[in-house]
């Protein structure tokens, strides 16, 4: 009997430890092979290496070909892992779209980035779904085992920060885990907790840019532009602020404090001046963020008609159907949306159509080249025209020279914003900064009535 126990024991083991879509093990079974080689190399800490994989850009895949061709998709990556690995090697499905690899006899960054990179072309070929070809590509973090006093916890959250670090750094990155990374990963959680603290204090404050009607120079409007200023770690740039509030769940409260800030200060400018406030891309596939917005305006009683979402393309390409929905949401109380970045993310100009935008943003790239290079200056040509046709105003952003703005207007762009017309200043900056303008607009008023009465 015992003998025969202890195989059911053995065969319910394997079964909960493989993924029932792939037959790949599954997270528990790599992380048991991981310890279990761990503690193996205890005396000889002879180094191997783990590779964890993931997708990118995945959700898109499943909602333009549905989750059954995901899933295909998914079991022939674990064919090709599977077949393309030598048989010490461990390929497992960690779960979702991520994959991982433990490699027993790689053990230099060299070994381990040949085989790497020969495994992202691998799974980078296309993929049959249905009679269709889909392309897609990873990013991959690696990991050398070289430090004894690494448990499989820590050697693991290694290849993670270097997966995490792959992906930032653009679709089919490869990166192997450094001691720079491992210092960068620590400085980005000691920022995080000190985030989480200045947006409960409420210390993050909203800066605001002009935004100018080319023709004049003069402001139509301000976009919102989120600033921080900590005791330890002095200005932090929103480059790095804010994709940790993404993603550690601090997006909606950070969000919720600058636009509450944001709206009281523009209750001060003139009616006809719109205040410009951009949604994170994660807030898009989020169905509350429309609850979240709505109650603001409310409870500031801010004019919705003079508050304009900026959104940005990948934003709308993560989820369309629930970023429509939430775009349509704010349209109905007289919210203006506008599609900020064009022409740098995965552009689709049907997009332009189903989403109804008010205002298009031309990104700085071409802004800041359309003096002399040819295609920029077309490719803004093209945008305007294009606008025109769909009676949708457009921005210009990035303008750091009268020459730049010049050659907007010669190209038929009305509406612009960058350091030439004004860098970000705190709300009682631009105050004082409208409240100059009205004033000389009082001037030239008195001056013209003048002028008219002695004539």
């Amino acid at each position: 009997m015992r003998p025969e126990a202890r195989t059911d024991c053995s065969d319910t083991a394997e079964f909960l430890s493989t993924d029932s879509l792939t037959g790949l093990g599954n997270r528990q079974r790599f992380f048991r092979k991981l310890a279990t080689m761990i503690e193996a190399h205890a005396a000889d800490p002879v180094p191997f290496a783990i590779t964890l994989f993931n997708i990118d850009g995945f959700k898109p895949i499943n909602d333009l070909f549905g989750r059954c061709a995901g899933d295909t998709i998914l079991a022939q990556i674990a064919l090709r892992l599977h077949s393309a690995l030598e048989e010490e090697a461990t390929v497992c499905r960690l779960g979702g779209d991520e994959f991982a690899i433990l490699h027993p006899s790689l053990f230099t960054e060299q070994a381990v980035r040949v085989e790497v990179q020969l495994l992202l072309e691998l799974v980078s070929a296309p993929y049959d779904i249905g009679g269709r070809s889909v392309r897609i590509s990873c990013s991959a973090g690696s990991a050398i085992y070289e430090d004894a006093e690494d448990d499989w916890e820590v050697f693991f959250e290694k290849a993670e920060s270097a997966l995490y670090h792959a992906k930032r750094q653009g679709c089919g990155s490869l990166l192997i885990h450094t001691c720079q990374m491992e210092e960068a990963m620590r400085r980005r959680t000691q920022i995080e907790q000190a985030l989480r603290r200045a947006v409960s204090a409420g210390e993050i404050e909203p800066f605001f840019q002009p935004i100018v009607d080319l023709r004049t120079g003069e402001p139509i409007g301000f976009e919102c532009l989120a600033r921080w200023t900590d005791p330890d770690f002095g200005s932090v740039p929103p480059s790095v602020f804010i994709p940790i509030a993404e993603e550690r769940g601090l997006i909606e409260l950070l969000t919720q404090l600058l636009l509450e800030k944001a709206c009281i200060a523009a209750r001060d400018w003139p009616r006809r001046m719109f205040l410009s406030f951009n949604l994170s891309p994660t807030q898009l596939v989020d169905p509350e963020t429309t609850r979240l917005v709505l109650s603001i305006i409310v409870a500031t009683r801010f004019d919705p008609r003079r508050l304009e979402i900026e959104i940005t393309e990948t934003g709308v390409m993560s989820d369309p159907a629930c970023a429509k929905q939430i775009v349509s949401q704010f349209r109905d109380v007289g919210i203006h949306i506008s599609l900020d970045d064009f022409g740098t993310g995965q552009s689709s100009l049907g997009r332009l159509r189903d989403f109804h935008f008010d205002k298009l943003k031309i990104d700085r790239s071409f802004v800041s080249v359309v003096l002399e290079d040819r295609p920029s200056e077309h490719i803004v040509k093209a945008i305007l025209a294009l606008c025109d046709g769909l009676d949708i105003d457009v921005i210009a952003e990035g303008i750091e020279s009268r020459e730049q703005a010049e050659k907007l207007v010669e190209l038929g762009c009305q509406g612009g914003q960058g350091y030439y017309f004004g860098t970000p200043a705190d709300a009682a900056s631009t105050v004082a900064l409208l409240q100059r303008l009205s004033r000389r607009s009082d001037l030239k008023d008195d001056a013209r009535e003048a002028t008219l009465m002695a004539s």
